[in-house]
């Protein structure tokens, strides 16, 4: 299924914040940047987020699924609602996600 661009617009007015927030459309869904550093993406009108340590510990009973095929574990973020959380969630994984320009 694939992700609206309503959904999408909804993240990005929430993570407006947080600086340097980019997304590109993939096979109908949104990959999710911060920095440049890939952060999570939109699949199924769904938020996901790569499973750091600190999106574990700021989202520690958020279920775990693999959002499309081909691709990895990833948590689901369940509140998209609250942007000073998601703020606090995408600033504390940028600092552990590897910088992707090296």
């Amino acid at each position: 299924m694939a992700s609206s661009r309503m959904v999408l617009q909804h993240i990005l007015c929430q993570l407006a914040k947080v600086g340097g927030i980019t997304h590109r459309p993939m096979r109908g869904e949104y990959v999710l940047y911060c920095r440049g550093k890939r952060f999570g993406g939109i699949y199924g009108d769904r938020l996901f987020v790569v499973p750091t340590p600190a999106a574990e510990r700021y989202l520690p009973d958020a279920p775990r699924k693999i959002p499309c095929a081909g691709g990895g574990e990833m948590l689901m973020v369940e509140r998209t609602d609250d942007p000073s959380a998601l703020r606090q969630l995408i600033e504390a994984m940028v600092l552990e996600l590897p910088d992707v320009s090296q």
